[in-house]
């Protein structure tokens, strides 16, 4: 079984290297929805696949880190680099370019190392991530699913290489959220009251 649970940001970013005038010279920003899927072939104790409930916590914080950021490759020019990190508060260094497709690889691996380090305590184990759509526009995604955030065909994407600026930190409700998930130091989701047996 698989449900989605829909999440949305407002960012900005520049893409090198496209075919688009407008897109590899223009600083520009969208209105990004992401849809987060998940999958389980058996139901927790609640009879859910997973309880929305729990995206509420690192999961969410980490994808509102994306809100009203400015979005850059880390191979960018470093005078750029330095400028957006001297007039930005809310920045998001990544190693690979921002586009739709690697922000969709990005978000899937970051839901992905989220659930994997959570503690789960209400049989909800079963639940992994199934897929991610990020719609960069009102007619335009790109959709990741596992084997094109994990496999090799379209180059691995390091985790402790996105930055997230102290600015995002700050804004978290756990500023160390970040150095627990790459330690991978399990978040602990809420034990629930057994209303029925």
């Amino acid at each position: 079984m698989i449900i989605r649970k829909l999440f949305s940001f407002e960012a900005s970013h520049i893409v090198r290297n496209c075919s688009s005038e407008r897109c590899k010279y223009s600083l520009h920003g969208h209105s990004f929805k992401v849809e987060l899927f998940l999958e389980a072939s058996r139901l927790d104790a609640g009879q859910m696949v997973y309880d929305f409930g729990l995206l509420k916590g690192p999961l969410r914080d980490l994808f509102d880190s994306f809100d009203h950021a400015f979005l850059f490759w880390n191979r960018d020019q470093k005078e750029f680099q330095d400028s957006v990190k001297k007039f930005s508060r809310r920045w998001i260094s990544l190693p690979v370019s921002p586009t739709a497709e690697q922000l969709s690889r990005v978000l899937f691996l970051l839901a992905d190392a989220v659930l994997r380090n959570t503690r789960r305590v209400n049989g909800d184990g079963a639940a992994k991530v199934h897929s991610v759509i990020l719609h960069e526009t009102a007619t335009g995604y790109a959709r990741c699913f596992r084997k094109d955030a994990v496999g090799r065909s379209m180059g691995r994407i390091p985790l402790k290489s996105v930055v997230f600026s102290d600015g995002i930190k700050a804004d978290w409700p756990d500023p160390s959220t970040w150095d627990k998930l790459l330690a991978r130091r399990p978040f602990v989701s809420p034990v629930p009251e057994k209303q029925v047996s």
